[in-house]
C-alpha cells in the first residue's frame, strides 16, 4: 500500500512539470500540457515532440492524457540527455483524433474499420494542427526537429496528421494505430517512422500497422517496425521502454 502511494505521488510530482495550457480559436478550446527542457533558455532552439493519447484518456481535465508516456520525458536522465519541448494535448470525449468509421462491406475497410480521408479534419485534430503552426512560429522551436507520436487513437491521429501536414514533421512513432495507406505517398519518401504494435492486440488489430508499414515501405519511407509477441493493446508500455526510442527520434532532422 505504501509503495502504491509513493508511486502515485511520484507520478503526480512528475506531471506537475507539465504546465497546463489552453489553445483557443473562436469557440473551440484545446487543452494541453507542455514540458519545457531542464534549464530552459528561450533564446535557444529546441526540438518539439507532440504526443497524442488514446481514446480512454479523452476529457477536459487536462490531466488524463499524461497517463501513458509522460514519465519518459520527465525522467531526469532523459531530460538531461534529450532536451526538448514536449506537448500532450487532450481530445474531448465527444471527438476523436482521426477520421475513422466502421463498415464491413466497404472494400477499403480492414476488419470493418476504415479511414474516410475525404472528410475534413476534425475539430480536435484541427486545433492540434493550428497549435503546431503556432509553436513552430516561436523562436525556441527548431522547425527542422518537430516530431509526432501517439498510441491507439493517437497512433491513428499520428498517421492522419502526417499526411495533412506533409513536410512538417521530421519523424514519427505511431503505436498500435492505423491509417489510410493511400495517403502515405504524401509524406513517406525518405521519412523516418518507427511503428509499434502487439501481435495479440484485439482492440486495434496488428494488421492495421502491418498494412501501413507495407504501404510506407512501398513509398520508400525509412521504416522501423516493432511487433511484440504475446502483447495486447498496451504495446505502448513496450514502446516507451525502448532504450533507443528517444535517441533515434531526436537524431532525425528535416
Amino acid at each position: 500500500m505504501l509503495l502504491l502511494y509513493v508511486s502515485v505521488l511520484a507520478f503526480a510530482q512528475n506531471n506537475s512539470l507539465y504546465e497546463k495550457k489552453e489553445f483557443i480559436r473562436g469557440n473551440d478550446t484545446l487543452r494541453y500540457r507542455i514540458l519545457y527542457p531542464q534549464d530552459y533558455n528561450p533564446a535557444k532552439k529546441y526540438p518539439l515532440i507532440l504526443v497524442l493519447h488514446g481514446a480512454g484518456e479523452r476529457g477536459n481535465d487536462n490531466e488524463a492524457q499524461l497517463v501513458h508516456g509522460s514519465s519518459l520525458f520527465t525522467d531526469p536522465a532523459n531530460r538531461q540527455q534529450y532536451p526538448a519541448i514536449v506537448i500532450f494535448p487532450q481530445c474531448p470525449k465527444n471527438d476523436f483524433w482521426a477520421r475513422i468509421d466502421r463498415d464491413p462491406n466497404r472494400k477499403d475497410s480492414l476488419n470493418g474499420l476504415y479511414f474516410p480521408s475525404e472528410r475534413p479534419i476534425g475539430t480536435a485534430l484541427g486545433l492540434v494542427s493550428q497549435l503546431m503552426d503556432s509553436m513552430a512560429s516561436t523562436k525556441p522551436v527548431n522547425t527542422k526537429k518537430i516530431y509526432i507520436g501517439g498510441l491507439s487513437m493517437g497512433g491513428m491521429g499520428t498517421f492522419e496528421l502526417l499526411w495533412r501536414k506533409a513536410g512538417f514533421f521530421a519523424a514519427a512513432f505511431p503505436i498500435c494505430g492505423g491509417g489510410d495507406p493511400a495517403k502515405v505517398k504524401a509524406y513517406a519518401r525518405k521519412f523516418p517512422i518507427w511503428v509499434f504494435h502487439g501481435d495479440k492486440d484485439n482492440t486495434v488489430l496488428p494488421s492495421h500497422s502491418r498494412l501501413m508499414v507495407n504501404a510506407l515501405k512501398a513509398a520508400r519511407a525509412k521504416v522501423k517496425y516493432s511487433e511484440y509477441p504475446g502483447v495486447g493493446h498496451n504495446s505502448w508500455d513496450n514502446a516507451f521502454k525502448e532504450p533507443d526510442l528517444l535517441g533515434w527520434l531526436l537524431k532525425q532532422k528535416k
